[in-house]
């Protein structure tokens, strides 16, 4: 069961839409699979140090069983809003967003993932949701809250490669129209966790 879940999340935050997806597309178009590649393995380094940040901040509570139904509503909360937004961002014209980041060398587009999906303060917000999820509903620790989590990681390194593969084959197809129904999906996808989470603790 671990297996099934840690698919079925790392799929959607796979499809999650926000500057790290369209700075992953617009390496690959303007620079190549190569550098998206590396662009890749910099976002995959900064989720690593997220979910160590989100696991060390709620691990204090999570021991207190108390406290573990307040941690499943606030986990909730937090899947359900990244729902909503997902779901208003479907109705706005979705335009590529380019950043850039003053680093030379081989590490530069390693450092441009770490860097761009670092700087939102909602990735932490997500992966705080994504762990009282783990711990409380699930009731993972130790060794199956690092298959899970690991699980989803290898699912979000594997499609940002392809979606790096994809964005030079397949240019024709990254179109608006394809956005907007992907935060649609990944809108009800979040809300849909978040609501089983309350129904969990009700």
């Amino acid at each position: 069961m671990v297996f099934v879940n840690g698919l079925l999340f790392g799929l959607v935050l796979a499809v999650l839409i926000g500057p790290v997806f369209f700075t992953l597309l617009q390496t690959s178009i303007e620079k190549g699979f190569d550098k998206a590649i590396l662009v890749a393995i910099g976002i995959f380094f900064s989720d690593v140090v997220y979910i160590n940040l989100a696991y060390f901040g709620l691990s204090q509570f999570i021991k207190n069983s108390k406290y573990n139904e307040w941690i499943g509503y606030a986990g909730g909360v937090i899947l359900i809003v990244f729902g909503i937004v997902s779901l208003f961002k479907s109705r706005k014209k979705t335009k590529i967003i380019h950043r850039s980041v003053s680093v030379k060398g081989f590490f530069r587009y390693i450092f441009k993932g770490f860097i761009i999906n670092g700087i939102s303060p909602f990735v932490l917000i997500f992966w705080l949701g994504a762990m009282s999820m783990a711990t409380i509903e699930y009731g993972y620790s130790g060794k199956t809250l690092v298959l899970f989590f690991g699980i989803i990681m290898l699912i979000v390194l594997i499609t940002d490669v392809l979606k790096a593969y994809l964005a030079n084959k397949l240019r024709t197809l990254i179109t608006p129209r394809l956005f907007t129904i992907l935060n649609v999906i990944v809108g009800v996808a979040l809300i849909a966790f978040g609501l089983r989470m309350f129904v969990y603790n009700w």
